[in-house]
Order: structure tokens, then C-alpha cells, then sequence
């Protein structure tokens, strides 16, 4: 063979390398309006029924040379690369995507800046029982120079006749208490109707674990003009938790901060197993803040101090945990709230432990 014939042949190939890019683009562009009609119709992207439906297709017609195997091989590859293309569509969209934002949503929140690149801590009782219970801690806090209170007068529980929480009643201590100590409160709120009224007392709306995908909730938490802490459902996906985040969004509230509280696993050595890879995650994929409560994931007071170390060490911008003057009394969760002395050592070895971490 002659080096004319040869480059011919060549000329040949990358005649056809050109057409086949032309042919695979143009079925990227089907796949991005295919993706957007399913997305439109709530329908799921991947459908391994019409894969296998297609490929069949493409063996049967397929003449050779090729092996079937390796054409199969060839066009899941392709397939692929278009479900991925459908998925950077589908975050693009998403108004809590870091692809639609790039820059950190920052939340100012009492001269609290959260997601500054500063870490942020938030204490308090698991739940509002009393004004003299509610200012003790808040006396701990202030003391500590910090400035964020958590306490629950709303408190969904698995059994009915557990502790429900204070109602109104609670957030109204919780309101007394911000006043009279210069601190910023969350606190939860269950149900849509509430939302509106709450904004009255609190600085921070937190949605928990059981309502993440409480639809009517989230739009209604979207609908006002106060930061909202989401916390992640107990058996919720990352995928799941990012866009029940993107249904308060969609509302007009973009002051959301994220919050990782541990998912339920077949593991019983914890309450929750801490899914602390979560934390990078959501900070790649979106652009919002995120915290991590240490408390509720782990359920164990001795666990605390290096969960809160890990989900600092690992990019949180921020920590929760729940602080009570005497757990033994406590009307809910008594077993994984730290008492004043507790929270005074936790707080001083994790600032010693941050302290370390910035000489090296």
C-alpha cells in the first residue's frame, strides 16, 4: 500500500470521525429536549426498559465487523454520557444548583454571616419547656460570644403521647429570651399555616427531618421573607434533600441553609448514621450553606465532640448540637443533651481543636 493510498484511507476516517460527531451531537440536542419534556411530565430520566429496546435494535441491525458486544459496549457509553447530560441539564435548572450560582449564598442572620467561610454554632434545648430552663442556656451561649439559640416548641414525635412541645406558648418564650439576651432564635414549625405567624417570633425557620418533603410546607416556607434551616429527611437521597431545598427556592426565598442530621441505616450503634460525606457533596452541587447536627445523628453525648470536629474538618459552616440545663428532666430526647458543664468543655476543646488545625 502506497502513502497515497494510506492517506486516502485516512482522509477516509476523519471524514467519517466528523460525520459521527455531527450525528452525535445532534443526538445530544434530542436527548436535552427529551430530557426536558420528561422533566416537564415528571417523568424519570432513565428508562432501562427503552435502553434495552434500542440496543436490541442496533444488534439486530448491526452487519459487522463489530461484535455485538462491542457495539453494545460502544452505545451504552453513549447512553450514558446522555443520561448525564439530561442530569447537567437538570441541575443547571435547579435555582439552588452552584451551575446556576456559582458564588456561596451567604445569610446574614442577626451579624451572623453564615457560609462566610467561617464556622457557626448553634445550641440550645431540644425543647422549650420553660423561660427560667430557656434563659439558663441562653446565659451559656452568650457567655461564649455567640449569638445563635435552638429550641423546640413544636416537636413532632414518633409516639402520640410523648412531649409535643409548647406550641405558640414556646415561641414566645423563645422571642423573650432573644430580646433580653441579643441572641438570634430558630426553632421549628410543622405545619403551613403556622409559618406566617412564626415569622413574628423567630429569626430562623427550621423545617425537620420528618417534614423535608412536606411540599405544602416548603412553599409556605418559601414564601416568607426569613432565612429557613432544612434539615435532611431521615431515609432522604442528597438528590431528594437538594430539591426539597429547590421547592422553598422556587417561592422567592433563596436564604436557605442546609442541615445534615444523620439517615437512618441497618447501623444501631448511633441513633442516625452521620453521613458526614453529605456536607462536600451538597457544597459542590449547590451554593447554599450547610450545617451538621451532631446531636440527632449521633445520639450519644460521647460522640459529640468529634462529630462536630469531623463535620468542621470536612467544610460545614456550621454545627448544632443540644445543650439542657439537667438532661435527666428533660421532657424529650434527655439522653444525647449535654448539661452546661458538658457544653462548656465541648465548646472549649473544639475551639482548642480548630486552634490546632490552623497552626498546622
Amino acid at each position: 500500500m502506497g502513502n497515497q493510498e494510506l492517506d486516502q484511507l485516512r482522509k477516509q476516517i476523519e471524514d467519517l470521525n466528523l460525520q459521527l460527531l455531527e450525528l452525535i451531537n445532534q443526538r445530544a440536542e434530542l436527548v436535552q429536549k427529551i430530557g426536558r419534556v420528561k422533566e416537564t411530565g415528571g417523568v424519570n430520566r432513565f428508562d432501562p426498559v427503552r435502553e434495552r429496546s434500542m440496543l436490541n435494535l442496533i444488534k439486530e441491525n448491526n452487519h459487522g465487523p463489530f461484535e455485538n458486544s462491542t457495539v453494545e459496549h460502544i452505545f451504552k457509553e453513549i447512553f450514558k454520557a446522555s443520561l448525564d447530560l439530561q442530569q447537567d441539564d437538570h441541575q443547571k435548572a435547579l435555582l439552588v444548583s452552584r451551575k446556576k450560582k456559582p458564588e456561596d449564598t451567604i445569610i446574614n442572620i442577626k451579624g451572623a454571616t453564615i457560609g462566610d467561610g467561617n464556622p457557626h454554632f448553634v445550641f440550645g434545648p431540644c425543647a422549650v419547656e420553660s423561660y427560667e430552663q430557656v434563659a439558663q442556656v441562653a446565659q451559656s451561649v452568650k457567655e461564649k460570644g455567640l449569638t445563635l439559640l435552638r429550641g423546640g416548641a413544636f416537636k413532632p414525635r414518633t409516639s402520640p403521647y410523648d412531649f409535643q412541645g409548647l406550641g405558640f406558648e414556646g415561641l414566645k418564650i423563645l422571642k423573650q429570651i432573644a430580646d433580653e439576651f441579643g441572641l438570634a432564635v430558630i426553632s421549628e414549625i410543622v405545619s403551613p399555616e403556622d409559618i406566617e405567624k412564626a415569622v413574628d417570633y423567630l429569626d430562623v425557620i427550621q423545617i425537620g427531618a420528618r417534614n423535608m418533603q412536606n411540599f405544602e410546607l416548603l412553599k409556605a416556607a418559601g414564601a416568607v421573607k426569613k432565612p429557613i434551616l432544612l434539615k435532611r429527611g431521615i431515609a432522604a437521597t442528597i438528590d431528594e434533600f437538594i430539591n426539597a431545598a429547590e421547592y422553598i427556592m422556587s417561592q422567592g426565598n433563596g436564604q436557605i441553609i442546609l442541615c445534615e442530621r444523620g439517615i437512618r441505616t441497618y447501623e444501631r450503634a448511633t441513633r442516625n448514621t452521620l453521613d458526614i460525606t453529605a456536607v462536600p457533596i451538597l457544597k459542590q452541587e449547590t451554593h447554599l450553606p450547610v450545617f451538621v447536627d451532631v446531636t440527632h445523628s449521633t445520639g450519644r453525648r460521647d460522640l459529640l465532640l468529634p462529630a462536630a470536629k469531623a463535620a468542621l474538618a470536612i467544610g460545614a459552616d456550621g454545627v448544632m448540637a443540644e445543650v439542657h440545663p439537667d438532661p435527666a428532666v428533660a421532657l424529650s430526647d434527655a439522653a444525647q443533651q449535654m448539661d452546661l458543664n458538658q457544653f462548656d468543655q465541648f465548646y472549649k476543646q473544639l475551639q482548642a481543636s480548630r486552634g490546632a488545625a490552623k497552626v498546622f
